[in-house]
């Protein structure tokens, strides 16, 4: 892939700024780099929509998130720059904790079929664990896609949200 794809990185207010912007459905966030994120949200909450852009100005990337109604997202649609469907993500929680705790990646692209049960292969899967406190760990990021590390395809090993920019009461988590 041509374009390195920067998914979902941590949203950490100390390297970026984050300011509203045309209301309350939308923000900002600027990266150090120059490059810079805007989140849409729907006005009922069930989708989020990041739109990522290079430092020159140019879009790379957009993420749609389908969300719960609790604010977590369910699963995301990520488009390149050009608009092509590339990856699709399903997200699962656990039944008690209601914790984050895998991702399945899809390619749009090519559909890869398990031969032992016929149904869709994924090519990424992205697994988490929590310490007694609730801390979640590193993602434990299994690529099945040989002959690549996930993020020299991707950017970064997860397209899970950190943390909802709409949330203002949500602590800055750390950058994965």
């Amino acid at each position: 892939m041509a374009i390195a794809l920067s998914l979902i990185a941590g949203l950490h207010c100390q390297a970026k700024e984050i300011e509203a912007v045309d209301g309350p459905n939308v923000r900002k966030i600027r990266q150090q780099d120059g490059s810079k994120s805007i989140f849409i949200r729907s006005p009922d909450n069930k989708t989020l929509t990041k739109q990522t852009y290079s430092p020159n100005g140019t879009l790379t990337m957009q993420t749609t998130y389908k969300m719960a109604a609790n604010g977590d997202p369910l699963s995301c649609k990520i488009k390149d720059g050009l608009g092509r469907e590339m990856f699709k993500v399903s997200y699962g929680y656990h039944r008690v904790t209601s914790q984050l705790v895998s991702e399945l990646m899809f390619d749009c692209q090519v559909k890869r079929i398990n031969k032992d049960t016929g149904k869709e292969q994924p090519v990424q899967i992205v697994r988490y664990l929590y310490d007694a406190e609730g801390k979640r760990s590193a993602p434990i990021v299994y690529n099945l896609l040989p002959g690549k590390y996930m993020e020299e395809v991707f950017g970064i090993k997860s397209s899970a949200l950190e943390s909802n920019p709409f949330n203002e009461t949500a602590p800055p988590q750390k950058k994965r």
